[in-house]
């Protein structure tokens, strides 16, 4: 067994990853605020989770693999209203991961978050602590940005990633990747229609409910969405969006809308079926955030979708209330990036 240590854990989409590996990695001990991202990984993962501050936690499980992101928020430019005095504590937690590579000292750590993160003077800083503190001397690293359809979940989902390995000469980068162009095989890129085709065009359900196979249920729909709401999507068609929307029934089309002719082409738009989705945010259920419409359906996608885009199998059970859920999905690291991190990583310390 080779132990690891998630930090800032969300859902647990890079330790699911690390144990979908097959290589022996297995969660021993979660850290995540939110309560029910808490509730979720220790449901899924059956270890200890810690569910407050990290800061007030003095003392981490040991672990050979330490995994984590920091919270995005006060990089990402979705993060910018914030506040100076709240950007500026997310933008420090970095620091307490790397004080938990200090007590533990693992075999390897990665840092997971938006790429944002790594043009940051926060992480000039980290880097400048790797090269320089006698503590971190025995690891090496290597960072960039990967994207998550390289590695085989169906979506364009860019992460800036660390690794850094102790004990070696070096860390190979970027991992090798498994789907597109670029790959040894050049195996195609997983598709929406290879990820969601299979689910009714029509939810049932408007919860969560459990499906034929004792799975939770994740497949529903809004309930009772407004007749307006219904004929702005019948109007957009397959790949399309606000424009559409604008030219095919301009008396529904939102003023703010109407008077702002160029910009993001996402917003009010369909998922293409034989492409891989766009980046799945929070949320994901409000075609008005980004091209969140079923490829064919009238309707927004729904947290199953959402969630197998992500690529989490359907056996991963999530915990809360829809919003909660949604965000937990949005939030999470594709499994399957974490699967190809912890393959690059094992190759690396089995050595």
């Amino acid at each position: 067994m080779i132990r690891t240590l998630d930090l800032f854990a969300g859902a647990g989409g890079l330790s699911l990853g690390f144990e979908q590996s097959g290589l022996g990695f297995q969660s021993v001990f979660g850290v995540e605020i939110e309560p029910a991202a808490a509730r979720t990984y220790k449901r899924n993962f059956g270890c200890p989770v810690y569910d407050g501050p990290i800061e007030d936690l003095e003392s981490f499980e040991d672990a050979d693999v330490i995994l984590g992101g920091p919270p995005c928020q006060g990089f990402s430019p979705l993060g910018r209203d914030r506040d100076d005095v709240s950007r500026a504590q997310l933008n420090e937690l970095w620091q307490h991961y790397l004080r938990a590579v200090r007590q533990v000292r693992p075999r390897a750590f990665v840092i997971e978050n938006v790429p944002q993160f790594q043009k940051s003077a926060q992480f000039a800083k980290l880097l400048q602590l790797l090269e320089n503190d006698p503590d971190f001397s025995c690891y090496k690293y290597a960072y960039g940005v990967l994207n998550a359809a390289d590695y085989g979940a169906p979506q364009v989902r860019r992460r800036g990633i660390l690794v850094a390995v102790r004990d070696v000469e070096n860390v190979p980068w970027p991992p090798p990747e498994t789907h597109g162009p670029n790959s040894p095989e050049a195996i195609p890129y997983v598709t929406v229609r290879e990820a969601i085709g299979d689910l009714a065009p029509r939810p049932a359900l408007n919860e969560v409910g459990v499906d034929t196979d004792g799975n939770q249920d994740l497949h529903f729909g809004r309930p009772n969405p407004r007749p307006a709401s219904m004929e702005r999507y019948m109007a957009i068609p397959p790949g399309g969006n606000r424009f559409d929307l604008a030219k095919n029934r301009p008396d529904l089309t939102p003023r703010c809308w109407a008077e702002k002719p160029t910009g993001t082409t996402d917003v009010m738009g369909r998922l293409w079926w034989d492409r891989p989705s766009v980046t799945i945010r929070t949320e994901f259920f409000k075609p008005e955030k980004g091209r969140y419409l079923h490829p064919e359906a009238h309707r927004p996608i729904t947290h199953r979708e959402a969630a197998r885009l992500q690529s989490f199998p359907d056996h991963f059970e999530f915990e809360g209330t829809k919003i909660e859920i949604a965000r937990q999905i949005g939030n999470a690291v594709p499994p399957k990036l974490g699967e190809a991190l912890a393959r690059h990583i094992f190759e690396l310390i089995r050595e």
